[in-house]
């Protein structure tokens, strides 16, 4: 036991070194402070117990331990395997074009069994996470293509959009500006660049940012729950028109009226006095009318809208492409 806890002594001196790094976010360095708290609780330890230290760092014992050992699991694959790889990754790029991104993703899967040396098939898999939603696996996989191969731009770039999907734009910053140093002329990587700093900007500014619980950041109209921008609707020449040509239709202000009666603010009889409890049930009778309205008026504005307020615009000319090109 004693040699078990002078290992744990020497994680938590490692962890306690990677909370003074620059290299992690504070997302990781609270992850990382958690980890280290598990850890003296589950061993009965602290960073007092300096009579379990050892003379070299962790890192540094573990570095003379693997220098001389590749960076693999498996043994190389054979010449067949490797063939069998790339025409499952061949077809995985097929089924992204075609927007079947669970069979991608199955495909991309069964050629790094067959092959786990090839970044690119992390890369690609990475890509089917990401349309699926799934950003952490696609951090995970993109990590492990640059593990392999360091000059992996385009692991780089696809990390940094699986970061900006999850409100990470430091990281994502940080992502852009690796995969730049890699190719200094993709413009793609320029544009993803600004709009994570313009991001970054923007969190650090008063008024601005996501809502908290109870709606209390409305008042900035910068942000809004899955990163909904109420400003940028109202600023939206479609969305207004929509909106001032409804208002103008009689069955609408009908409709307006009896919202407002069911919040109890007036309206028509029967809809609720001002200062009663809401009518809930014609409150949400008239917000479906007005749903239907809406839908009917311009389907393509409300799907935008919808798109926007899940948190899934519809892809840009920054987004990121099928990787067939790989």
């Amino acid at each position: 036991m004693s040699d078990k806890r002078r290992l744990v002594f020497s994680i938590l001196k490692f962890c306690s070194s990677e909370l003074d790094s620059k290299d992690l976010s504070d997302d990781a360095k609270e992850s990382l402070e958690v980890a280290s708290q598990c850890l003296q609780s589950a061993y009965s330890m602290t960073l007092e117990d300096k009579h379990l230290a050892v003379s070299k760092s962790l890192d540094e014992i573990f570095k003379a331990a693997t220098q001389n050992e590749p960076l693999q699991k498996k043994g190389p694959p054979s010449a067949a395997d490797k063939e069998e790889a790339e025409r499952l990754k061949t077809e995985g790029n097929n089924l992204m074009r075609t927007e079947k991104y669970p069979d991608a993703l199955l495909m991309y899967t069964k050629a790094i069994d067959l092959d786990g040396s090839n970044p690119v098939f992390y890369c690609n898999r990475a890509a089917a996470h990401s349309k699926m939603n799934n950003h952490h696996l696609a951090i995970e996989d993109c990590q492990r293509a640059v593990d392999m191969d360091p000059s992996y731009s385009k692991a780089y770039g696809r990390m940094g959009l699986a970061n900006s999907s999850l409100e990470k734009h430091r990281e994502a910053v940080e992502n852009f500006k690796k995969a730049l140093e890699l190719e200094p002329d993709n413009e793609s990587y320029k544009s993803n660049l600004q709009i994570a700093e313009d991001k970054v900007q923007t969190m650090g500014s008063p008024g601005h940012g996501a809502f908290p619980a109870g709606l209390g950041g409305l008042a900035g109209m910068g942000g809004g729950p899955g990163g909904m921008d109420l400003g940028s609707f109202l600023n939206n020449p479609a969305l207004m028109n929509m909106a001032s040509t409804m208002l103008q239709d009689p069955n609408m202000q009908n409709m307006m009226s009896q919202m407002m009666g069911g919040m109890g603010g007036g309206g028509p009889p029967g809809a609720g006095a001002p200062g009663a409890p809401p009518n809930i049930e014609g409150l949400l009778q008239a917000g479906q009318q007005l749903a239907q309205q809406m839908q009917a008026s311009n389907p393509e504005l409300v799907e935008q809208l919808r798109r926007q307020m899940m948190g899934g615009n519809p892809p840009g000319p920054n987004d990121q492409p099928p990787p067939g090109s790989n």
